[in-house]
């Protein structure tokens, strides 16, 4: 039986049901316009940054990265003759800072959202000779530079807008009898509260509380810790967990390892590692350390034996086993980078002029060079940057 509707207005029925079918149908259109531009976004891009030693190389040269096909396309070149080596990244990756070793200068760039391409901020003067590193606060707030020449270190406010700003702190540093300061590197805790400063000319880390307003530096409750004589910290990095430090010597080749007290900024030492194998007999100078974004491994470059070091870290101790050596496929490696997914790592091989990409291997630490690289001058530092 079919029961037939009597509608008493025939004429408003269609009317209603014709708006209701159209609203209807514009959800159903703008839902799927929407959930097919979400499906056809473009990926983020991938954007690399590369100091150079300017005698060959011609500055900071950019380029992008197929991620899939492990390739990378030139952007830019920054045309500098000041040997920008060494480069950092302003907290919220919207300003880029390079250290110019050739005029012993500061530079500040802004960076492109939309491209990743570098627009030339303001410079200043190092405050000192040689300055071979960078850091920046973790809020952003101050900008550290290390002078190996003379053995000083700086502090510059930083502005809202990415500029160097004003100078907050100068220290110089002394030795002892024959020894001459070489401040190499400065790395500040995650907190922001405290820096070490690693001193390669009288075997210390300094560690300095950092004014908070100011960016003025004092030092901490226990001032430093000594090496043995000779090891020459030059680079330190600091495990996820915010427990452990990690120093590599660049005269001795070893890696000295401490335990942190995030009240005090104090390091108490726990172990001396070697660098090299056994059985290694040539010349060698380290160079650069970082962790797997995990902090499961810990990596440093052997300048001579030409290898990146792989150790197994023990989160809890803080202690390290050695994993092996991985060749590096280049001469003189500087500066290596592992990107946050935890997927390659590149490395910087000056005496080659070549930047080697290795594969990494999750279960064991190790690299696997992968054949791809970047033909590029002298060069010393590499930085990569996501760009949504």
């Amino acid at each position: 039986m079919v029961k037939i509707l009597n509608y008493t207005n025939k004429k408003t029925f269609p009317v209603l049901k014709m708006k209701k079918l159209v609203h209807l149908l514009f959800i159903a259109a703008f839902t799927f316009l929407s959930q097919l531009a979400t499906a056809q976004k473009t990926p983020g891009k991938e954007i690399l940054y590369v100091g150079t030693y300017t005698a060959k190389g011609e500055g900071i040269y950019v380029y992008t990265l197929d991620r899939k096909a492990r390739t990378f396309h030139p952007l830019q070149i920054m045309t500098t003759k000041n040997s920008p080596s060494f480069l950092e990244f302003h907290p919220n990756k919207k300003y880029l800072y390079s250290a110019n070793e050739g005029n012993g200068t500061v530079t500040a760039y802004q960076i492109d959202p939309s491209s990743g391409r570098l627009n030339e901020g303001n410079s200043v003067s190092a405050k000192g000779n040689g300055p071979c590193h960078l850091s920046v606060d973790p809020k952003g707030r101050f900008l550290y530079v290390s002078n190996y020449g003379s053995g000083t270190l700086a502090v510059y406010t930083l502005s809202t807008d990415g500029q160097i700003n004003t100078l907050a702190d100068t220290i110089q540093h002394h030795g002892e009898g024959q020894q001459k300061p070489r401040m190499h590197s400065i790395i500040p805790s995650a907190d922001g509260k405290f820096i070490y400063a690693s001193d390669l000319g009288i075997d210390r880390i300094a560690v300095y509380a950092v004014d908070q307003k100011t960016g003025k530096l004092s030092p901490a409750a226990n001032p430093f810790a000594q090496v043995q004589k000779g090891d020459g910290p030059r680079h330190f990095a600091i495990h996820p967990n915010g427990n452990f430090g990690y120093s590599a010597g660049e005269l001795n080749n070893v890696v000295n390892v401490f335990r942190i007290d995030k009240k005090t900024g104090g390091l108490t030492h726990l172990e001396r590692i070697s660098m090299l194998p056994d059985n290694f007999q040539g010349k060698n100078a380290a160079a650069d350390i970082h962790f797997s974004p995990n902090g499961n491994y810990l990596y440093a470059s052997n300048r001579g034996h030409e290898s990146l070091v792989v150790y197994a870290v023990n989160a809890t101790t803080g202690k390290l086993t050695t994993v092996g050596h991985v060749p590096t496929g280049g001469k003189h490696p500087r500066n290596f980078m592992l990107d946050d997914k935890g997927e390659f790592a590149l490395v910087a091989n000056r005496d080659n002029d070549n930047v080697v990409f290795f594969a990494t291997t999750p279960q064991s630490g190790l690299l696997n060079n992968t054949g791809y690289e970047l033909s590029i001058p002298t060069p010393v530092c590499v930085r990569m940057l996501s760009i949504p």
